[in-house]
Formats: C-alpha cells, sequence, structure tokens
C-alpha cells in the first residue's frame, strides 16, 4: 500500500536543511573527512561504495564500515550517491528480476543500518557527458563544459578514453572501467530502448522497490539527465517538468522522489527550477546545486556558485528549497578546480567549499528576511 507524507518542521518550527559534501571514499578521493568537517556548516557527506559494481549486493558489513569512518570524523552519513542500477533493468532485459533482487537487499541493508536516502540515476551507458573536464577561464580555473558541435564529432566508442585522460589519474563517477570496456556492446543493447520503453523500465523497477522503501523510509531521488537532451542517440526521460512529473505520478507514493540537480536541468534554459523545485514540494529529497553560464544552444561551462558568475540565480533557486521546506541534504555539485588543486574534476576541496558557505550564506539570508516579514 502506498502512502504519501509531506516534509514537516522539527519541534522548533525550523527547517532542517543539511549542507552536505559529496566523498567518494578514503580510497578514491583527494579531499578527506577531516578537511569536509572543517567547512562552516557542513553537517554530512553524501559517499558511496566505490568499489562496488552495478548489481552486486551491498553487504552489512561494508555499510556499517562505511557509516562508521564517517560518524567517527564527526560527520553524518546523509546519504548515498549511488546505488548504480544494472543495465540490464533499465534495457528491460530478461535477467532484470535477478538484479531488482540483489538491489532491493542492498536497500534492506541500508535501511537497517539507518541510511534513508538514495540518489541515482537511469541514463543509458553514460551518466553524464562533457565535451572538456578542464577548459580554462579568463581566471585562470579550470571548469567541465559541454559543446554540442565537439560531441558530433566524437565516436561515443571513444568517450571513455578522452574522459579518462583528462581525469587527473581519478576514476571518474559513472565512467568506471569496467564498465565502460562494454560500451559498444552497450550500444548495441540499448539499440532497441526508446523513450518509451526506458520510461517503462524505470517504473516497473520503482514499483518493485517500493514496498522495501517504505518499510524502511527510504527516499529513492532520482538525478536528472545531464545534459537534458539525448546525447549520441541515447533516450532521456528525465529532463524536464513534465517528463519528471509523468514519473512522480506514475508511482505516486513520497518515497518515489527527485534529487533536484540545478546543474543538469539548468543545461536547458527551458527549464524553469525555481518554479519546478515548488511544484515538486514533497518530492524533492536531496538538492544537487552549481551554476552554469549558456554561450549557445547546446553550449555551456559550468561556473562559480555565485549568480553573477553564470546564468542560474542562485537566490531564487535557493528560495525555492527553502520556501518548499526542504529538510533534507543540499550539496554544491561540481566547483572549479582553483588554487593549484589536483583533484578529481569537479570535485575537488576548495571551490565546492566556497559554494557550501555562500549557499549556507543564501539560506540564511533568506530564513532571516522570511522571519522579518512576518
Amino acid at each position: 500500500m502506498y502512502t504519501s507524507v509531506l516534509v514537516d518542521k522539527n519541534e522548533s518550527g525550523e527547517y532542517n536543511m543539511k549542507m552536505t559534501l559529496r566523498w567518494f571514499g578514503s580510497k578514491h578521493d583527494s579531499v578527506t573527512l577531516k578537511q569536509i568537517r572543517q567547512i562552516p556548516g557542513c553537517v554530512g557527506v553524501i559517499t558511496t561504495l566505490y568499489d562496488t559494481k552495478p548489481g552486486e549486493v551491498w553487504t552489512k558489513e561494508a555499510i556499517k564500515a562505511m557509516k562508521d569512518e564517517v560518524e567517527e570524523a564527526g560527520l553524518e552519513l546523509s546519504g548515498i550517491e549511488s546505488v548504480n542500477i544494472h543495465d540490464d533493468i533499465k534495457i528491460g532485459a530478461s535477467t532484470r528480476d535477478e538484479y531488482i533482487k540483489n538491489y532491493i537487499e542492498t536497500l534492506e541493508n541500508l535501511g537497517e543500518a539507518g541510511i534513508d536516502l538514495v540518489c541515482y540515476n537511469f541514463m543509458p551507458v553514460f551518466d553524464w557527458t562533457r565535451s572538456d573536464l578542464a577548459k580554462m577561464r579568463t581566471d585562470g580555473s579550470t571548469v567541465l563544459s559541454y559543446d554540442q558541435e565537439l560531441i558530433d564529432k566524437i565516436d561515443p566508442t571513444a568517450m571513455f578514453e578522452q574522459i579518462d585522460s583528462n581525469s587527473n589519474g581519478f576514476v571518474m563517477p559513472g565512467w568506471e572501467p569496467e564498465r565502460l570496456a562494454r560500451v559498444k556492446e552497450l550500444f548495441e543493447l540499448y539499440k532497441e530502448v526508446d523513450e518509451e520503453k526506458l520510461f517503462e523500465n524505470l517504473i516497473y523497477f520503482l514499483k518493485a522497490i517500493m514496498p522495501t522503501c517504505e518499510k524502511y523510509n527510504i527516499k529513492m531521488a532520482i538525478h536528472q539527465d545531464d545534459p537534458a537532451w539525448p546525447v549520441f542517440g541515447l533516450p532521456r526521460i528525465v529532463n524536464n517538468k513534465e517528463n519528471i512529473k509523468r514519473i512522480l505520478d506514475a508511482v505516486p507514493v513520497m518515497n518515489n522522489g527527485l534529487t533536484l540537480c540545478t546543474g543538469s536541468l539548468g543545461s536547458s534554459p527551458n527549464n524553469d527550477i525555481p518554479d519546478m523545485i515548488r511544484s515538486f514540494k514533497g518530492r524533492v529529497h536531496f538538492g544537487h546545486v552549481r551554476n552554469l553560464i549558456h554561450h549557445a544552444p547546446g553550449k555551456f561551462d559550468e561556473a562559480a556558485h555565485l549568480s553573477s558568475d553564470g546564468s542560474l540565480d542562485m537566490y531564487e533557486i535557493m528560495k525555492a528549497f527553502y520556501d518548499i521546506g526542504m529538510e533534507g541534504p543540499i550539496r554544491p555539485d561540481h566547483g572549479r578546480m582553483i588554487w593549484d588543486e589536483v583533484a578529481m574534476p569537479g570535485y575537488g576541496l576548495y571551490d565546492r567549499a566556497l559554494g557550501a558557505t555562500y549557499l549556507n550564506g543564501l539560506w540564511e539570508a533568506i530564513d532571516k528576511l522570511s522571519k522579518a516579514n512576518k
């Protein structure tokens, strides 16, 4: 039986937005928990078992070790990003029920450990796409960049080599070697999967896991497609208000919700992000907040979080989160590479720390203005 519950205020009447940072684990991240703990207002991390492959069951022992490490550093494990979904589920292969069973077992193990948020995506083959991982800006920093004209010139089966050669030696999330070694095979498997079929397979998956999510109060938060249009002919179904509403309406339970990613949605100027946040009140479980600057249709660079550095109004975005009573985690998304830091592109410490502080400052100002006007 599905139920629907809206977020509530805490006992003091305040909303509990949590500022967090994504962390890939001590074996994979240049950023340490000690450093994250020193970012003002940052209370937790969004992390994952980076060594696991899609379709594998996360063991209770591995989950406990991950959680213990975070909590011993004085932080909260605020959610998981991601429990990756096996391609057989996305394709709708005959083996999908086996992988869904494994996914449910992982959710049960997470739920028993008290972890109640899972960010995931349903993008075919590539979790995200960029034409440049280190485009130089006039200030000397570098950013992730997308140019459709450049993408159109690339053989999709060669994308992994391009991403890997610019990753500063880190394994980029969504571009793991064992998965990308199957690129040609995956493109062949997805040949018969159009947007409608992909949507049907997503709903099949969600309906199968929702009873477990309700039992453990796990909020499944789907991430939007990045960028918000088809790439290399692969379908996109989580890229605008209409498509997102269709997914939420198809499985009308609060546990079926969103990771509202301003960068992914913002890749299309047609998406009104503050309106979407407000429209999906009660189903926005997690926020990825980043800025970008549009140069032309299909061409954008990621930017500093400061509104004036890009094309998105970060004040209005944070106000929309505030207005819906956002209680879940928010994290600054991809940052610039600044101050000669060498880290996973988009996931250095310095610019994301600046972003977290800026977003917290906006929240404080919005909160004080709201109370002053009451």
